[in-house]
């Protein structure tokens, strides 16, 4: 079996959201799940009853695997540097029904920087979904609000979701269509 398909039993009680509605549940130690996909922070699995979820990565133990911090490329706090870790840690963030990564699926529309005191900068980010109404939108724009929040030199943020230009599939990247098999 493929390591990304790999068949687990839970240590531990784990908080979970359910794809596609974006609801909260719980899972029980001992249940059983296959992880489907395991990138960014997070873990996509399939309980034994068909159901997918997303597992935090901060709860990467009740699955047997190491927690992953992010990692800052640029620790300076100037705006300019700023920018370039925002859009680093948000290719850190997927849908969790597509092993793509936000950026590169043309989810982010805008990032802005804006320097409000010594060390510190404001953070504007300009987002949209895949479809309007996934139930998924708000645990993705809270990965990206919380991933840029963690940053050195940002002291605030703000995630926008925009509907408008609607999403669609010429604005991923050529990569994310060679992945995706659209290419």
């Amino acid at each position: 079996m493929a390591a990304d398909r790999e068949r687990i039993i839970l240590t531990r009680d784990v908080n979970i959201v359910t794809i596609p509605d974006g609801n909260h549940g719980t899972l029980k130690q001992g249940e059983e799940v296959t992880i489907h996909q395991a990138l960014g922070n997070n873990y996509t699995v399939v309980t034994d009853y068909g159901h997918m979820v997303q597992i935090s990565g901060l709860d990467a133990d009740a699955l047997g695997k190491e927690v992953h911090h992010l990692q800052t490329l640029v620790s300076e706090t100037d705006a300019r540097a700023v920018e370039k870790n925002c859009w680093e840690v948000m290719k850190t963030v997927y849908d969790p029904e597509i092993p793509v990564n936000i950026v590169d699926l043309g989810l982010v529309y805008h990032c802005e920087v804006t320097p409000v005191g010594e060390g510190e900068n404001e953070v504007q980010v300009q987002m949209t979904l895949t479809a309007p109404g996934c139930g998924m939108g708000p645990m993705i724009q809270g990965d990206v609000e919380k991933n840029i929040r963690g940053l050195p030199g940002v002291s605030r943020v703000n995630v926008e979701i925009v509907l408008d230009p609607p999403w669609s599939r010429e604005m991923m990247s050529e990569v994310a269509q060679v992945q995706l098999g659209l290419y």
